[in-house]
């Protein structure tokens, strides 16, 4: 991925189509995507097991470059831990990071995001 000036950033990628009825051989050719427009959005994670944290801080630590800002907050009444994340990306990478959230034992996540 590249990124501009603007903020958008481009996926480039390379395609190989097979030519073999042609030429026997294959040719490769790069193939430009569309743009892959940043989102703002919300991420509300919900914590039930302390034991699970030093997962959920990796994959944060991971995906540090889309994270604007971070809240926790320990509910000690409910047993549990409350984090808001304020996230700048594309939606892949946005979708990225709440899945491997999501694969994390004990730990809900939600988010929410912009249109555009």
């Amino acid at each position: 991925m590249k990124k501009f000036p603007n903020g958008k950033t481009w996926l480039i990628t390379l395609c190989a189509v097979s030519t073999s009825f042609l030429f026997g051989k294959g040719v490769f050719y790069f193939k430009e995507a569309a743009a892959l427009e940043k989102r703002l959005g919300v991420i509300g994670i919900v914590v039930e097991d302390l034991g699970s944290v030093e997962k959920l801080n990796a994959v944060l630590h991971e995906y540090a470059h889309i994270i604007v800002g971070r809240m926790g907050i320990p509910y000690r009444e409910r047993g549990v831990s409350v984090i808001s994340l304020i996230v700048d990306g594309s939606n892949d990478d946005i979708s990225a990071l709440t899945g491997k959230i999501g694969r994390i034992r004990n730990v809900s996540v939600k988010s929410a995001l912009t249109k555009a």
